[in-house]
């Protein structure tokens, strides 16, 4: 495990206090539970984007031609 210092306005400070509170949890649970959300996210992202520039336009095409065409149920029309 490492240790990070970080300096955080006091505004924010007590707010992460009162939130990790509510959660039952420590502030350090909390900023850990939300940088890999966050970094999560972005990852996700990340990884799509090199996925996607993998894609060729014919082979979407090819799929998308096999996908029937039904209407949908009534209660996923818009």
């Amino acid at each position: 495990m490492s240790t990070l210092t970080v300096r955080l306005p006091d505004y924010l400070h007590k707010q992460l206090k009162e939130l990790s509170k509510d959660e039952g949890i420590s502030i350090n649970q909390f900023l850990v539970i939300a940088a890999a959300e966050k970094m999560s996210a972005l990852l996700t992202k990340q990884y799509l984007e090199q996925e996607a520039a993998k894609g060729k336009r014919e082979d979407f095409e090819r799929v998308l031609k096999a996908v029937p065409h039904v209407e949908p149920e009534e209660y996923d029309r818009l």
